[in-house]
């Protein structure tokens, strides 16, 4: 892809995970690109939707990143990223806080990721499932319309039985993106998710996963999971994080 047109596409990603809302060239070129006028990033923009990174709802309207697109940015654009120590020491912190008034690993766990991702954390060990956050997973705009709050809601009702077709799809110690329609899970297709299997020094399975709207923080939530999954591969866990971020 040619350079600008993969700037291009980087901000638009940026921006449209900021407000939920589709992107217009006149944005971009006053928050991104100033040295470029909106008629040339409009004419970009063209080019990248017929090349299926992007889409535009409605004839007058910005554009959105397609499937294509997100897996675009996540593959070529999106740079490694890890939680600061400041962040890290705070986990460490409210972990312990939670501990200490007796919470199972896997509930408090729940807890503290629920807190610090403002979505629905999913934890449990075997089949023993603990969440929290719906209330924030519901907010987002994507999931307003009744059919998708339903499509979400029901896809949570019955995530334990998606686990193991899960971890059949990747190899321990993989971190893996789906997006969109390559989600392993039926009736969430307009969600992305983060998935790393670990094992435990006893040798049990485990399970990391965010799973939230396709304008998710990618960079932000891989680095969530890269630091838990370090954190939990002392003890027998199977963890799902639901970031609507």
């Amino acid at each position: 892809m040619e350079e600008r047109r993969k700037k291009i596409l980087a901000a638009l990603v940026e921006e449209y995970t900021a407000v939920a809302v589709p992107v217009g060239s006149k944005v971009l070129s006053e928050k991104y690109f100033l040295d470029l006028s909106p008629a040339t990033i409009r004419n970009d923009m063209a080019e990248l939707e017929k090349e299926g990174y992007l889409y535009q709802p409605h004839t007058s309207a910005g554009r959105i990143p397609t499937d294509k697109g997100y897996r675009y940015f996540v593959e070529e654009i999106m740079s490694e990223q890890e939680l600061s120590l400041s962040e890290q020491k705070r986990m460490q912190v409210e972990l312990l806080k939670l501990k200490a008034q007796n919470n199972q690993l896997s509930r408090a766990t729940a807890k503290l990721l629920s807190s610090f991702s403002g979505s629905l954390a999913v934890s449990g060990l075997e089949k023993e499932f603990y969440d929290f956050g719906i209330r924030e997973l519901l907010e987002n705009p994507e999931f307003q319309e009744i059919d998708e709050f339903c499509k979400v809601a029901e896809a949570l009702d019955y995530i334990d039985e998606n686990v193991d077709a899960i971890l059949r799809k990747i190899k321990v110690g993989e971190t893996k993106i789906f997006i969109g329609k390559e989600n392993p899970i039926k009736g969430i297709s307009n969600c992305s998710m983060i998935v790393s299997p670990y094992k435990t020094k006893e040798g049990e399975k485990g399970l990391l996963a965010i799973i939230g709207p396709k304008r998710m923080k990618y960079a932000k939530n891989k680095s969530l999971m890269e630091y838990m999954k370090k954190f939990l591969s002392s003890g027998a866990m199977i963890l799902i994080v639901i970031n609507f971020v």
